[in-house]
């Protein structure tokens, strides 16, 4: 959408623009487009000046970044904001003492808001700030309240909320002007961001935030407030003035435009299902909450526009997790399993969204490549907004992106898996499950938690009481991690009894696989117990990132024969402390039980060697450090020794990049999910990342295990692995360690994540 603020500049357009060498029947035909909202004539009438050489002035150039940065195509935008700061840098920044300097900063923020990358607009807006300060700029120009809006909105989207609340204080400081009233429009916009909801509602209905008469006459109104509308709507909501709420709620959703703002449209669809849910209209809410996910899942890389510059980006999953409630209300599990999968799918996207060079795992890889490159520069276009005259083309390009789409899931379906999210086949799901396995999916909606027992025969969900079910976890983990007698057993029993207890008498298999959510993917599953006994007394247990990966796992029948493995063990970090004398025995020991191995300790456990030799070998063992990152998955990595080729910290976006084909991966002394417990699904991005790189199966550690005690359950799990399937071996082996040593702390920590053959 667009700011009004921007257009008063255009008012005076064409004689500024004449005044710098731009003639001043262009600038008619520029200001002329620009008041009618015409952002696709004006980059027709200018970019091809740009092509062709031509260097033209800082207002052309503002005017046309900011035609890009309305029509969503981002990286133009950027690239012409690089020409702005360019003629600036040389001096040419000023028309009728209008400083355009500060302008590249205010853009790119404004940009970075949109992607969802508020730490970067802080950046642009301190640094606009503070050249503001240093010419003492007055604090009543339109450049002072769009730096502050930019400063508070992206301030308190990375939590700042002390800097938010001092933008604030700064644009309450401003003095009567022309502007004045459009201060009030962004301190509502940093209330949102603050969810201050009261104070958003006070400052947007502040009587001295009328609109510019001027502007009334140029503009369509209508369309430019829309966003103004939403954070009316918004605050009147969470304000508790629902009626009144709904009433915009419904004006917006019937404006002619609103499907073109994505960002906004699918936060309206999720709020009035609320309403709608409220008043007991249940149908209208389920179609609501439906028509939500289609925009969140078509929308891709543009459904943060506009939302992100208003200051609220709200959470995604919850518009899976209201849908699902919804339908397990009304005795759907099937559907509401549909849609859970589709979330977990949502999630990895957009934890994928920026790894670009995803490697291609098959014969067809520069096939592949060329689909995925053809979509993405076809969504890229589906996400600008388009011009009146190209609707019939933009139709058509939805149809050859689903075509490609479908070309992708035949070509290479574990690639298609990772780049886009598609409703799950439950009967394929259910016929990839062994004939002795339960499968038990977790799912966390709104208040509630929720459990889906899926067999070979059927679906079934239950409803849990979970109360403080982070807390039980932490406390757990806390517990087991301290190492003292006893005192974890309360909140292994509390958990059984709030996960297990409601779905024990549907499973009737001796194996389990269990898809976590949420804090579940830091819980061992092994260490609940019901006073007598734990879970990994009845079952074996192994993990999976989502129900849909089963039919990715199981479809590759090429599993390479399991007799040797490239074993990197204590890689030397630099650092006494990090030394593992018992894993590089654990190596040595493991490469004895499977000849033909390559074994590599110290200094020749290296990232480089693991990438040079990792595609060779069915098996990798890494006796090694690693670290988790909860807040930005795709960071943890594993610690490797350096060398001049690589530093040795293999991220977790790296295995994206991979080609390892191997049937197991062992993590063996890894710290893989130390820190705080995140909400969703974010640790997917480390395991998932293993399962795309061509690893069929990952074992991995939940907590900092004793070196010694890992070195015996390894030795165990390898010489298990000669007569059984993984599941089986790592079970009995961690029974075999809970013999030697009953505490949880020294058995319970190694999760089996994939296949379990």
């Amino acid at each position: 959408m667009k700011n009004k603020r921007s257009y008063v500049l255009l008012i005076l357009l064409p004689l500024s623009c004449f005044l710098v060498g731009f003639s001043f029947s262009d600038g008619n035909k520029v200001a002329s487009y620009a008041q009618k909202q015409q952002m696709h004539e004006i980059i027709n009438m200018l970019q091809p000046r740009i092509d062709k050489g031509e260097d033209l002035p800082p207002m052309p150039l503002y005017v046309l970044a900011l035609a890009y940065k309305e029509t969503r195509s981002y990286s133009k935008a950027l690239t012409t904001i690089d020409l702005l700061q360019k003629r600036i840098d040389k001096g040419d920044k000023s028309i009728f003492e209008n400083d355009y300097s500060v302008y590249p900063q205010i853009l790119r923020g404004g940009i970075y808001l949109d992607l969802g990358e508020p730490q970067k607009a802080v950046i642009e807006g301190k640094l606009a700030l503070k050249m503001l300060n240093s010419k003492g700029a007055n604090r009543s120009d339109v450049r002072f309240i769009d730096t502050c809006e930019l400063l508070g909105v992206s301030m308190a989207l990375t939590g700042d909320t002390k800097g938010a609340r001092k933008a604030i204080r700064l644009l309450e400081s401003m003095s009567e002007s022309t502007y004045y009233a459009w201060k009030y429009e962004s301190l509502s916009r940093i209330y949102i961001a603050l969810k201050d909801y009261p104070q958003a509602l006070a400052a947007i209905r502040n009587p001295d935030a009328k609109v510019d008469w001027l502007i009334s006459i140029v503009f369509d109104t209508t369309f430019i407030e829309i966003p103004k509308m939403f954070i009316f709507a918004k605050s009147l909501y969470e304000t508790g003035k629902v009626k009144e709420a709904k009433e915009v709620y419904d004006k917006l959703l019937g404006h002619p435009q609103i499907e073109q703002i994505g960002g906004i449209y699918w936060l309206v669809l999720l709020d009035r299902s609320k309403i709608a849910l409220a008043e007991g209209q249940t149908k209208t809410a389920e179609e609501m909450l439906k028509k939500a996910i289609d925009v969140i899942e078509k929308g891709r890389s543009s459904i943060n526009t506009e939302a992100g510059r208003i200051g609220f980006v709200g959470d995604k999953q919850e518009v899976y997790g209201l849908l699902a409630d919804l339908l397990l209300t009304q005795g759907r599990p099937a559907e509401a399993f549909s849609y859970v999968e589709r979330a977990k799918s949502r999630a990895l996207v957009d934890l994928l969204a920026s790894q670009k060079n995803i490697a291609v795992h098959n014969d067809s890889g520069k096939q592949i490549r060329t689909t995925l490159t053809q979509i993405a520069t076809l969504e890229n276009d589906l996400s600008s907004v388009a011009s009146a005259g190209d609707k019939e083309a933009q139709t058509k390009k939805r149809s050859v992106v689903l075509a490609l789409r479908k070309d992708l899931r035949e070509q290479a379906p574990e690639v298609a898996a990772l780049v886009s999210v598609n409703a799950p086949d439950i009967a394929e799901i259910q016929n990839k499950l062994g004939p002795d396995e339960t499968l038990v999916e977790y799912y966390f909606t709104g208040n509630n938690w929720h459990a889906f027992v899926l067999t070979k025969q059927g679906i079934s969900a239950q409803k849990l009481t979970a109360d403080h079910l982070e807390k039980d976890i932490d406390d757990l983990r806390k517990t087991i991690i301290i190492n003292t007698a006893g005192t974890y057993k309360q909140y292994a029993q509390s958990l059984y009894r709030s996960l297990f207890v409601p779905v024990n008498a549907a499973v009737k298999t001796k194996k389990l696989i269990i898809v976590p959510h949420g804090a579940l993917h830091y819980l061992s599953f092994a260490a609940l117990a019901d006073g007598n006994r734990f879970l990994i007394d009845r079952y074996s247990i192994r993990i999976l990132p989502s129900a849909s990966v089963l039919t990715i796992l199981e479809s590759d029948t090429k599993v390479p024969s399991a007799t040797s493995a490239l074993i990197l063990g204590n890689p030397r970090l630099g650092d006494p402390k990090y030394d593992l004398r018992f894993a590089g025995e654990e190596a040595l020991a493991v490469g004895r039980i499977l000849p033909g191995s390559k074994v590599l300790l110290r200094s020749e456990a290296t990232e480089t060697s693991l990438k040079i030799h990792g595609g060779r070998f069915p098996i990798i063992h890494l006796a090694v450090h690693g670290t988790f990152d909860p807040d930005q998955p795709l960071h943890s990595a594993l610690l490797l020794a350096a060398d001049k080729n690589n530093d040795g910290v293999l991220k977790a976006s790296d295995l994206y990049n991979l080609s390892l084909n191997a049937d197991l991966v062992t993590l063996s002394a890894c710290e893989t999910a130390l820190g705080k417990i995140a909400k969703g699904d974010d640790i997917i991005g480390f395991t998932r990342g293993f399962l795309y790189a061509g690893v069929h199966s990952l074992i991995s550690s939940l907590w900092q295990v004793d070196d010694q005690a890992t070195r015996d359950l390894m030795v165990d799990f390898y010489q298990n692995r000669k007569s059984m399937g993984k599941d089986e071996a790592l079970r009995n082996a961690q029974l075999q360690l809970k013999k030697q040593y009953p505490h949880p702390y020294y058995w319970a920590a190694f999760v089996l994540t994939g296949s379990g053959i």
